[in-house]
């Protein structure tokens, strides 16, 4: 798509399959962030992978923005529903930038509580820096997956952090749905050559909205 920028795609993945090496409760895991990580549920196994690869992105490639995408969380459909993926993310422009880009593209998304201050303390252990699943699973669990990945980049780190949890709208019945694919091309198409992509994305190529450009170009097109 003549992207300008260095764009790395990560792919976290792991055998889900029970073996003699197969994680079991209280199992003490060290990931590649260096942070201890104590096994409470063996079900929520998948944040243990993406966690290393937000610390790879940030320690190995070096990157700025650096958005996680994955079927993490059930209680992303009860959050947001089936048609709206969750997003959460450390940054107030981006957040509402991941909403606009899924209006733009059919895609759509919805804001979770963003509060690490409050919902990380879900993860306190006695024994390692943080258990890998919450004490009370009525407190906003979609939103503190998401912060357990974060917590592996670090809470003060500078760059922008976006995670999406897209459990839901992925299928429809039995069928996929190909969710994801254009979000991702809508909110990075700034940086594109792509003139169609960069008329769809809310974010410039340095990172500020041109909303209002596209509002205008709307209006002229009604016009027309």
């Amino acid at each position: 798509q003549g992207f300008k920028d260095s764009l790395h795609a990560v792919f976290c993945l792991a055998e889900n399959a029970v073996g003699p090496r197969a994680t079991r409760p209280d199992d003490i895991h060290v990931l590649y962030s260096g942070k201890t990580v104590e096994i409470n549920n063996t079900d929520a196994e998948g944040r243990l992978i993406l966690a290393d690869g937000v610390a790879y992105a940030c320690k190995d490639l070096g990157a700025d923005i650096i958005l996680d995408m994955a079927t993490l969380t059930g209680a992303q459909g009860i959050a947001t529903g089936k048609y709206h993926a969750a997003v959460l993310t450390n940054s107030e422009e981006w957040e509402k930038a991941c909403v606009k880009a899924g209006r733009n593209c059919g895609d759509l998304v919805h804001p979770l509580v963003y509060c690490p201050e409050l919902h990380f303390s879900e993860f306190t252990s006695a024994v390692a820096d943080m258990k890998n699943s919450v004490a009370d699973r009525d407190n906003t669990p979609s939103s503190c997956a998401g912060l357990f990945i974060a917590s592996h980049i670090g809470f003060d780190w500078p760059g922008v952090w976006v995670h999406i949890d897209i459990a839901a709208p992925v299928h429809a019945g039995e069928r996929a749905t190909g969710y994801g694919v254009a979000l991702l091309l809508s909110l990075f198409g700034g940086a594109s050559e792509d003139p169609l992509l960069n008329l769809v994305s809310p974010l410039g190529c340095n990172g500020e909205s041109h909303t209002e450009d596209m509002e205008r170009d709307s209006k002229r097109r009604r016009l027309v």
